[in-house]
């Protein structure tokens, strides 16, 4: 006669749905992952058709990086990631030593450069869009066809053609936008103004996340789990994820909704390197409890 199985117990139980919980999460994060990847494809190549309207032979090696601010700045946060990705899931703490130490923290360094030329970049950019400079002798946007300029509204540039030109704006008077060969009514120049500087206090939260996170990492890797300045990562860096989205759910409103659903991936993303770092606490606090066992039982 066969013996019944032996029941499992709530340990193994407890086992068993961790390992569950483990694998959606980790389902969900590479999901994330590739969804991100997407996007940035798509503001690669919003930046290319930017460029078409904005830059020109005289344009400089700045004009250029300032143009591609965006592809920059995704591109040091992908690799910041992926370096998140190795330091508090990837790798062991043994591997993390020595020359890989060192190698993560130059890349790391390099992606903080890029994204401070981004957030210049961006202020840049709000300066140069404070002059209230009118186009002379336009009453019309007809009078700047064919003069190789271009028309922006809520980021959207067109060329100013005889075929464009009337279903543009009904505005008698332009202005410059910025140093570009672009022009835009004072509603246009507006909004400009404001989207910049949204761009620029969004490159600062993140750049505060970014700060956060470290801080955990440093202090996790010195064996600490908890204490003042723990919580106080933990809980501004919440704080900043709201205020992010506040900027997306803005974007939305002006009918960005990719901008808002960016916002809310990346903020899954690093999410997602909270959860290897929960992940990576709770391994410490398991080791330290079993350190303690073991130095009662030898008491």
């Amino acid at each position: 006669m066969a013996s019944a199985p032996n029941p499992l117990t709530p340990h193994d139980l407890t086992v068993a749905a961790d390992l569950r919980l483990h694998r959606i999460q980790q389902a969900v994060k590479w999901t994330v992952y590739a969804l991100l990847l997407v996007n940035f494809g798509y503001y690669v190549a919003e930046d290319s058709i930017r460029a078409v309207h904005t830059l020109t032979a005289e344009s400089t090696f700045f004009d250029w990086t300032n143009n591609f601010a965006v592809t920059i700045d995704e591109s040091a946060w992908f690799i910041l990631l992926f370096m998140f990705e190795l330091e508090t899931y990837a790798l062991s703490d043994d591997a993390l030593k020595g020359w890989v130490a060192r190698l993560l923290h130059g890349v790391r360094l390099l992606c903080f450069v890029m994204i401070a030329h981004t957030i210049y970049a961006y202020a840049d950019s709000v300066i140069n869009l404070q002059p209230t400079v009118p186009v002379e002798d336009a009453t019309n946007l007809c009078d700047l066809a064919d003069q190789d300029l271009s028309y922006v509204y809520n980021l959207e540039y067109t060329a100013i053609t005889p075929e464009t030109c009337e279903g543009l704006s009904s505005a008698a008077q332009f202005y410059r936008v910025g140093d570009d060969p672009v022009v835009s009514d004072i509603a246009g120049l507006s909004l400009e103004r404001q989207l910049a500087w949204a761009d620029v206090y969004e490159g600062v939260a993140w750049l505060l996340v970014l700060l956060a996170i470290e801080v955990v990492v440093r202090l996790q890797d010195r064996g600490v789990t908890g204490g003042a300045l723990m919580r106080t990562a933990k809980w501004g860096k919440s704080l900043l994820y709201l205020s992010i989205l506040g900027v997306g759910v803005y974007w939305a409103t002006l009918s960005h909704w990719l901008y808002l659903w960016d916002e809310i991936l990346w903020i899954g993303g690093f999410m997602a390197i909270d959860m290897n770092l929960s992940e990576w606490r709770k391994e410490m606090l398991e080791e330290e409890m079993l350190e303690e066992e073991m130095a009662a039982v030898q008491a």
